[in-house]
C-alpha cells in the first residue's frame, strides 16, 4: 500500500505539469484507480484489526448437572395428643428456611405420609401406616415450626386416648403341651420343638445349649 501511495503522489506531480487535456484525463483516471485500490486495502486491514460486530458464541463450558437429591426415610419422631388431635413431631434442623410448598402431608383413614423436599439436598419421608385409631384426613394437616414439622392428625373419635401411634400387633403364643398318646421321649421332643419355634432368642439359646449338653452326656448313660 505504501508503494501505491508513492505512485499516486508521482502521478499527481505529473498531472500538475501536464498541459494537454488528453494526458491530464489519463493521469486523473489512473490516480483515481490507484486511490480506489488504496481505500479497499485500508478497509480490509481495518476489518481484520477490528473485532467482528457479529456476536460469537462463547466456547461451551462443562455445565454441572442439577444437584441430585436422595430420599431419606425418617424413622424417629415424638408424639403427643389432645382430645381432638394426635400430634407427631419431626425434628429437622433449619426446616423453616425451605419453601413451605416443599412440606406436605398426605393422610388416609389409618395412615399418613409426610414429605419434606430439598432439606439439606435431601428429600425426607415419614410414612406411618396402621395407626392406632382412625383419623379424619380432611381435617388433618401439618405445620412448619423452627427446626420441626408438626403433623396434626384429627381423631375420628374425639376424646379417645391413643395408647400408641401405631397398632401393637399381639401374638397369642401357643402354650406347648405334651401329647400323652406318644412315647414320652417323642412327646418331650415335640414340646421342645414348639418351645423353640415360639420362643425368643434367649429361649432358643437355652434350648440349644440344653440339647447340646444332653447329646454330649448320652454316651455315658449307655451300659
Amino acid at each position: 500500500m505504501f508503494q501505491l501511495r508513492q505512485d499516486v503522489a508521482e502521478l499527481e506531480e505529473f498531472l500538475q505539469h501536464a498541459t494537454r487535456q488528453k494526458v491530464r484525463d489519463i493521469l486523473t483516471l489512473e490516480i483515481r484507480k490507484l486511490q480506489t485500490d488504496i481505500t479497499l486495502m485500508q478497509e480490509k486491514l481495518n476489518k481484520a484489526a477490528t473485532p467482528s460486530d457479529t456476536p460469537t458464541e462463547p466456547p461451551a463450558k462443562n455445565v454441572p448437572s442439577a444437584t441430585r437429591r436422595y430420599t431419606k426415610e425418617i424413622t424417629t419422631y415424638a408424639w403427643d395428643q389432645s382430645d381432638k388431635f394426635m400430634k407427631i413431631y419431626v425434628t429437622l434442623d433449619g426446616v423453616q428456611d425451605i419453601s413451605r410448598e416443599n412440606v406436605t402431608v398426605e393422610c388416609k383413614d389409618s395412615s399418613f405420609k409426610l414429605q419434606v423436599k430439598d432439606w439439606k439436598h435431601k428429600d425426607c419421608v415419614l410414612h406411618v401406616v396402621y395407626l392406632f385409631d382412625k383419623i379424619i384426613p380432611a381435617d388433618s394437616y401439618c405445620k412448619v415450626k423452627k427446626d420441626c414439622v408438626l403433623v396434626m392428625l384429627k381423631k375420628a373419635i374425639v376424646g379417645r386416648t391413643w395408647a400408641y401411634v401405631i397398632k401393637q400387633e399381639t401374638k397369642e403364643k401357643r402354650r406347648p403341651k405334651m401329647d400323652e398318646s406318644k412315647d414320652p421321649s417323642d412327646g418331650l421332643m415335640d414340646l421342645l420343638k414348639n418351645m423353640y419355634e415360639d420362643g425368643d432368642d434367649e429361649m432358643k439359646k437355652t434350648i440349644s445349649k440344653a440339647w447340646a449338653e444332653s447329646q454330649s452326656k448320652a454316651p455315658a448313660d449307655l451300659p
